[in-house]
């Protein structure tokens, strides 16, 4: 009497895009998430165990232990000497942590990290290692120079291997390792090319492992998508352990490194830098690069102090009104909402009955290249409207705080006494804030706070005060 044997399940082909990591059905030329031409590939998927197979028990490589008995004194940061980013970071760079920085290409992501990598191979005792796959040697070289990024314990690298990589770890030893970028990489038997799916994950899960394993804080350039995303997989923000982005305009020196992700410090924390002819420099005072000062006071300005993070920058926001126009009139932002602009317009024609605004183009911007998305500034962007269409100039000395709500009213927002005492600081004396944010016993000395709940009320107290100081 024969018996049949059940054959082992061979591995069933299957597809992945090698851009976004979606597996279709079948194969496409075109993939259907994300778009990309040519990027399915077929890859082999093994099948998986049985559902009541029970995997055996080992020995750990260590023990757990009572929480109380661990020392946390190896995840304590090591400044950079870097201010701005060590404020972002929590205080610096953890030995064995993995920091993810995307931006824009052009941003100053590697001349920055040039930079936190000389200041630690001076500063922390031990070696940093920058490796590059876009740029040889002496290319880095020449843009060290011209930073004055020179020091005995600097190394320099360029590869696009895997093990090449961790081959100059072996041989350097180092404390930081600078890898510039993860998508130029490539790990060994690992299907895909450089830059897709598989292989970024693949390059990130060993270099995290090697991180954790001998204790190098290592630093990860990430280019990013069309729209700002930080390309490849998602799974790549989840493996390491702080997510920054480096943000600024081409046509500005501002610089801005916002903090994601951070298991070691806050998440909401922004360091402000300023790209100059001799490199880039921290900004610890940033907020005058967001302000024009007049001889006399000029319709269409408002002053309003907005939050980055935990940092309140005093930013002024501009409007010119145009003539009227046939037609659907412009409606154009620079470093605002579009979307919070048609709404604040919307709101001033209906609520106020002073100006008429639907047949003429309208320009806002802020000063200094920031950009303003948060609702604060609301109120700041129709007293600069409201100014401009009234040839009313608002006074130097006020700024205002609030978001609009869509019958007019003045809603409150977060962090009003931080801002209040920024203004303060740079010498604002009169302030619109929304109720219940009004002077309490905590206001910063010398300013007069008024409360306002809506939108008529706020443009009659900013004429008041722009006639009262006409009248000094």
């Amino acid at each position: 009497m024969t018996t049949s044997r059940t054959a082992p399940k061979a591995a069933k082909p299957a597809f992945v895009c090698d851009a976004c990591g979606h597996q279709p059905p079948k194969w496409l030329g075109r993939c259907p998430e994300c778009g990309e031409w040519g990027s399915v590939i077929e890859s082999t998927v093994t099948s998986p165990l049985g559902a009541g197979r029970v995997v055996a028990s080992r020995m750990p490589a260590e023990p757990a232990r009572p929480i109380a008995t661990i020392s946390a004194a190896p995840a304590k940061a090591v400044p950079t000497n870097v201010s701005e980013l060590d404020r972002v970071l929590g205080g610096g760079l953890v030995p064995g942590a993995v920091v993810l920085l995307a931006g824009e290409p052009g941003v100053g992501k590697s001349t920055l990290l040039l930079d936190v990598a000389q200041q630690w191979a001076a500063g922390a005792g031990t070696p940093s290692l920058v490796v590059s796959g876009e740029e040889s040697v002496s290319q880095v070289r020449l843009r060290a120079e011209r930073l004055g990024a020179l020091h005995d314990r600097l190394y320099l690298a360029s590869e696009s291997d895997l093990g090449a990589v961790i081959g100059h770890l072996d041989a350097v030893k180092p404390g930081l390792l600078v890898l510039d970028s993860v998508q130029t990489i490539s790990a060994p038997g690992t299907e895909g090319v450089p830059g897709g799916v598989t292989q970024v994950r693949a390059v990130t899960a060993a270099l995290v492992g090697v991180a954790k394993e001998r204790g190098i804080a290592t630093v990860l350039v990430g280019h990013v998508t069309k729209d700002g995303q930080v390309a490849g997989p998602r799974v790549l923000e989840h493996l390491v352990d702080v997510v920054l982005h480096f943000e600024g305009d081409k046509h500005s020196s501002l610089r801005l490194v916002r903090g994601v992700k951070n298991r070691f410090g806050a998440a909401d924390e922004v360091g402000c830098f300023e790209m100059h002819e001799g490199g880039i420099a921290s900004l610890a005072d940033p907020s005058g690069l967001f302000l024009t000062r007049y001889q006399e006071p000029v319709p269409g300005t408002c002053v309003t102090v907005a939050m980055e993070g935990r940092r309140a920058l005093v930013t002024e926001v501009q409007a010119l009104i145009g003539a009227e126009v046939q037609g659907s009139p412009r409606r154009t932002v620079s470093g605002l909402d579009s979307a919070r602009l048609a709404m604040v317009l919307a709101v001033l024609e209906r609520r106020t009955k002073q100006l008429k605004l639907y047949n003429r183009e309208v320009f806002a911007a802020t000063v200094g290249g920031i950009r303003l998305i948060e609702p604060s500034a609301d109120l700041a962007m129709a007293l600069a409207v409201a100014s401009g269409g009234l040839d009313l100039a608002m006074a130097p000395t006020l700024v205002a705080i609030g978001e609009v709500g869509l019958t007019g009213e003045i809603r409150r927002v977060g962090a009003v006494g931080r801002r209040l005492a920024e203004a303060a600081r740079l010498g604002f004396r009169e302030a619109l804030v929304p109720p219940g944010c009004g002077p309490d016993g905590s206001a910063p000395k010398g300013m007069r706070v008024t409360e306002v709940s809506d939108l008529r009320s706020a443009l009659q107290t900013a004429a008041r005060a722009s006639a009262d100081h006409g009248s000094r």
